[in-house]
């Protein structure tokens, strides 16, 4: 019997791709806008082993299955991934097919991240940012462009350059905090120093941004050094609940929340809130789940918690609001920016595709491999609204009940309200 028949068994009929196998033979449509190749007895025994997405995600960053062609139809696998069971007559039968000495479990990937210690104790949580952020500044160069923005970005219309929406989406939190010059902005989680710098230098303001990534922190430092910025920005490695400077005006904090745990909520919203003055304005831009039901939380078997986030988390935008105005907050604005995250990351889907072997040289094939698929996979999610990304905008009211907002603050730039206009 041909592995094309087990693949069959596996996936079923109706295959959006084609397979081929290392024994010759192969399976779908022969139009088919990508081929994946099974490249060896190991991509089935992942298969056997850790049925769905984390074992042909394994296969795939070890190089057992590789694909040619476009990566969002080999994504459409995943449709046949959540009914894949391996029942005892199929594995026996893939036994038959490649031998019973080859159907064993395997070690995971070395890039697979298996945390020692509790979640989100400051250790785990700088060793969890290490991971992800700490690859090489060179290969997120070329994946985010010359802004160094790993964040979404907010596109006015979809044609739009990715380094003009980035610096869209920067503009646009800088507004929403109702930022003037003089004042002090704290930026959590300030990566490679995109959102600081753009506040110092377009609003006249201080910033100190904070990173628990030291590569992050040495680039962000070199950026700011070379504006001639370093007056108004400081760039510190330093978990947010170390600073212990004096009340900040406005707080952002940009694609960080996700680092922080379903626990720590609480903690999270109450040592920023004892970081703003009163009246001062605190901007959270976060991925979200799109339901509260326990079944939308990351399961921490899957790929992008095991290989790109470690202990990250989601949460659905009505909790975070509402621990937000437990711990004190009032909240003032939702915006979800879904469709323009979509964007972003076929934007930087198509950088990693264009800088392949530099990438390949940079960090090596493995890990290309994942953000590959994890960056293309995310893009499907916010285009089929499995998640979301909201920013959610809130005050420090005073004792007296002030806010300091504007009866109708109006968050657009000139360019938005001339699109409205035309």
């Amino acid at each position: 019997m041909a592995l094309s028949s087990v693949i069959q068994d596996l996936f079923g009929t109706d295959l959006p791709v084609r397979f081929r196998a290392f024994d010759g033979t192969d399976i779908g449509p022969r139009d088919a806008a990508a081929v994946v190749t099974i490249q060896s007895p190991d991509a089935l025994a992942r298969m056997v082993f850790s049925p769905g997405e984390l074992g042909m995600a394994r296969a795939y960053v070890s190089g057992d299955i590789t694909f040619d062609g476009d990566i969002y139809a080999v994504l459409d696998l995943r449709h046949h991934l959540d009914n894949l069971q391996m029942t005892p007559r199929l594995a026996g039968r893939m036994a038959r097919e490649i031998g019973v000495s080859n159907l064993r479990p395997l070690p995971a990937p070395p890039e697979e991240h298996r945390r020692r210690g509790q979640a989100h104790t400051k250790q785990t949580d700088a060793d969890a940012i290490s991971h992800h952020y700490d690859v090489s500044n060179e290969f997120y160069e070329m994946v985010l462009g010359p802004s160094l923005t790993y964040s979404c970005a907010v596109f006015i219309e979809p044609g739009d350059s990715l380094e003009a929406a980035q610096e869209q989406k920067h503009d646009l939190i800088c507004r929403k905090l109702g930022l003037t010059p003089g004042m002090r902005l704290l930026d959590v989680g300030c990566g490679w120093g995109s959102m600081a710098i753009h506040a110092a230098e377009h609003y006249g303001v201080e910033v100190l941004g904070v990173t628990l990534s030291r590569r992050q922190a040495d680039l962000a430092a070199e950026r700011v050094g070379s504006r001639h910025l370093a007056e108004k920005v400081d760039i510190r490695v330093q978990d947010y609940r170390d600073v212990t400077d004096p009340a900040f005006d406005a707080i952002s904090s940009i694609g960080m929340f996700e680092h922080v745990g379903l626990a720590r909520l609480g903690t999270y919203f109450t040592k920023v809130r004892s970081l703003l003055r009163p009246e001062g304005r605190f901007l959270n831009h976060a991925i979200s789940r799109t339901t509260s039901s326990q079944r939308a939380r990351a399961h921490p078997r899957g790929f992008i918690n095991r290989y790109v986030f470690p202990d990250g988390a989601l949460h659905e935008v009505g909790s975070v609001v509402s621990k937000m105005q437990d711990t004190g907050f009032e909240a003032r604005h939702v915006e979800n920016l879904r469709e323009h995250y979509a964007l972003t990351l076929r934007c930087w889907v198509e950088n990693l595709e264009r800088n392949w072997d530099q990438a390949v040289e940079e960090v090596g094939v493995r890990r290309a491999r994942i953000w590959h698929l994890y960056m293309a996979g995310s893009a499907v999610s916010f285009e089929n609204h499995d998640i979301n990304i909201d920013q959610v905008l809130a005050v420090n009211t005073s004792p007296d009940g002030g806010s300091g907002m504007p009866l109708r603050p109006d968050w657009s730039s000139r360019r938005d309200r001339t699109k409205r206009r035309g």
